[in-house]
């Protein structure tokens, strides 16, 4: 069984019909500085159901490639976002 890689991030953007667009945070050690950073990275997520909204958290799991640049998909919402 092949390992599925998930991400978890927040919906920055609800791109087009059953897309958000999802920016995880990591946090490293800066190689000469010895001090955290933060890195970010923009990835887009199919929502099939369209459920998700702007602010909210969500998992992601990794999946066939559905566009040029999709090829995850929804797993859940972890925490909704404020309104």
């Amino acid at each position: 069984m092949a390992y599925k890689r998930t991400i978890q991030g927040t919906v920055v953007k609800k791109s087009g019909d059953k897309t958000i667009s999802v920016l995880v945070e990591r946090k490293v050690m800066h190689p000469r500085y010895h001090k955290i950073v933060k890195r970010f990275k923009k990835y887009l997520v199919h929502d099939e159901k369209n459920q998700a909204n702007v602010g909210d958290v969500v998992t992601a799991v990794e999946c066939r490639p559905l566009s040029k640049r999709k090829s995850y998909r929804l797993q859940k919402i972890v925490e909704a976002g404020v309104k």
